[in-house]
């Protein structure tokens, strides 16, 4: 058995990880932090990460990027791998998740989807193979109260192919005014309105022909399940590093 403390359990996210983890005869949720207690759930909340006194095997984190160092603090004395699902993360906190990892199992991914993972894995053959004779464009799409833009999904995606072309590209966010395409660049666009869940385009814009790899996600839980899964995969990891959805998929 799989004993997960949700970060976040309050929120819409971390409803959805309560709800699916139904499905999931080997995990059940011990426990969850959140600073707007709700009183709907079987298990104890604790309204910050230091006030925590139960044992766990994994902690899952669906909140916002300011919480990772209360939350990596935890792990560090807990010795128990934690699952990043937030985005949205400054260099510095990026940095300091970088240095933990050198001491305990973190994962962490821009987007849990098992879909969009394997579209990344996707670009890391098909990219060499395009560039330079395809321009190569992202698209993303999210709801109205989404707070960082780009997505951290569309800076995965635009990352993997950026990694992938032995030339030096540039990102180049929106276009306006006089915007004539130079064959380096990668372009990244940002659409937020009404409830979309999420939405990615990569377009390959080539002559005479499109390719577009897309994924949309209609609803939260598909996320939740990969996060789920994310904690069935580190119940057993003990090496320190860093781990993403592509070790959970084993490709």
């Amino acid at each position: 058995m799989v004993k997960v403390l949700l970060n976040g359990c309050c929120g819409k996210m971390g409803r959805f990880v309560v709800e699916a983890a139904n499905n999931f005869p080997y995990i059940t949720i011990v426990g969850g932090i959140d600073k707007f207690k709700c009183n709907d759930f079987n298990f104890d909340i604790f309204e910050s990460p230091s006030l925590v006194n139960i044992d766990y095997d994994v902690l899952i984190d669906f909140s916002r990027p300011e919480a990772i160092y209360d939350l990596l603090d935890l792990s560090l004395k807990s010795k128990k791998p934690i699952i990043i699902c937030s985005t949205g993360f400054s260099e510095e906190q990026l940095d300091f998740i970088n240095e933990q990892s050198k001491i305990i199992p973190i994962f962490k991914s821009a987007n849990m989807s098992l879909g969009i993972n394997l579209i990344n894995s996707l670009l890391k053959k098909i990219v060499p193979v395009l560039y330079g004779n395809y321009d190569i464009e992202i698209i993303e799409k999210h709801h109205n109260q989404k707070v960082d833009s780009p997505s951290g999904t569309a800076l995965l995606l635009a990352d993997t192919i950026k990694d992938n072309i032995n030339e030096e590209t540039k990102y180049i966010y929106g276009r306006s005014g006089e915007s004539k395409r130079e064959k380096n660049e990668i372009g990244i666009h940002a659409i937020r309105g009404g409830t979309i869940v999420g939405e990615h385009d990569v377009i390959f814009a080539g002559a005479s022909e499109v390719i577009e790899l897309s994924h949309s996600a209609t609803s939260r839980e598909v996320f939740a399940v990969g996060a789920l899964k994310a904690a069935e995969y580190m119940k057993n990891v003990t090496e320190a590093g860093i781990y993403d959805m592509i070790d959970v998929l084993g490709i």
